[in-house]
């Protein structure tokens, strides 16, 4: 699997617009199987579960704020890059042509 930083970078998605690209990722993203799914939220959960563990301790310990904002960094970091490794495959291939040209 390989990942993507931004959708930009996804072969079949680079001629499409923002929110072409972000509907192309939603859709192929309902095609996940449920390995996939399972791993990706697994991913999600062990980012967000130390955010809220850290709030928590906020009550004793104010810099435990500052820590959730940095593990809250992760999220885009780590999962969002996954995420749309695994939806890249589920993505069919575009035509870069556009149609009208003669």
């Amino acid at each position: 699997m390989k990942l993507y930083f931004s959708t930009k970078h996804i072969p079949q998605l680079q001629s499409l617009s923002l929110t072409q690209r972000l509907a192309a990722v939603q859709l192929a993203q309902s095609k996940l199987i449920g390995p996939e799914k399972l791993c990706l939220n697994v991913l999600k959960m062990l980012v967000v579960i130390p955010v809220f563990t850290l709030i928590i301790q906020m009550a004793t310990n104010w810099m435990a704020i500052v820590w959730a904002l940095l593990v809250t960094l992760l999220y885009p970091i780590l999962v969002k890059p996954v995420q749309y490794g695994l939806c890249a495959k589920y993505i069919p291939q575009t035509n870069t042509h556009k149609e009208g040209n003669n």
